[in-house]
Formats: structure tokens, sequence, C-alpha cells
């Protein structure tokens, strides 16, 4: 099974995590209707041009309010928070856009935000902060 598959996966058991629309970013609530994921998904949207730049912003935007930076490739970011009585909480941003149009500038890409279910922490090593 490859990576795309065993994200979209994961996405189909979790919940959506409500982002705020950052600048470049517009509130895409259909994700695009790509990968049956608006039930499970937040998405905002942005031409692909502006898609790392948005990434980085809203990876920014996730540190800033305690979240640290678990895991990830260029289309997948994984995130954990801790809780103060222990365990912790996680969720991932998905990069994608629709692969049966042109990868221009223009074209939309879209980045999702869900929640990961179960204590994402229970049995893991501790994260370390990102160097940003």
């Amino acid at each position: 099974m490859n990576l795309l598959a065993l994200t979209l996966a994961a996405a189909l058991q979790a919940a959506p995590a409500p982002m705020p629309l950052l600048e470049g970013a517009q509130a895409a609530p259909d994700c695009g209707e790509l990968y049956d994921l608006k039930a499970t998904t937040f998405c905002v949207t942005a031409p692909l041009s502006g898609m790392e730049a948005a990434g980085k912003a809203y990876i920014a935007h996730l540190e800033a309010d305690g979240w640290l930076v678990a895991d990830g490739n260029d289309r997948r970011v994984v995130f954990v928070r801790r809780h103060d009585g222990g365990g912790c909480e996680a969720m991932q941003m998905l990069a994608f856009f629709d692969r049966s149009q042109p990868a221009e500038a223009t074209t939309p890409g879209y980045l999702g935000f869900s929640t990961l279910p179960g204590d994402a922490c229970q049995g893991a090593a501790e994260p370390t902060p990102s160097a940003s």
C-alpha cells in the first residue's frame, strides 16, 4: 500500500480540525471533492504557487499554539500536543491537489487538517520541537 493510501486511510478515522484562514488561503469545505475527505477533514485551498508558503504559515501557527512537529514528509505533517495530565493529541496536515489537472502555478492545491484518534503519545518517544 502506498503512502498516500495509508495517509488517506488514517484520515478516514479522523475528525476535522478547524483552522483559521491564514493569508493566501481560502476555505474549501468540499476539499476539492478529492479523496472523499470532506466529512473527516477541514480543508483550505491556495494556488499551487502559494502552497509552500501556506504550509509554512500553518506550521508556524500550530507551533505557536503548542503543537510540535512529530513526523512528516512533503505531503503530510503530523503534529502532537501534550496534555498537562499526561498523554497527547495528534493531528495531521495533508497537502494535495487534483492530479488529473496540470501542475501549474494557478492549479488549486489543498491543505487538509484532521485529528488522529487515540493517545498519540502512548508508548511513543518524546517529540522534539522543530528548529524553525
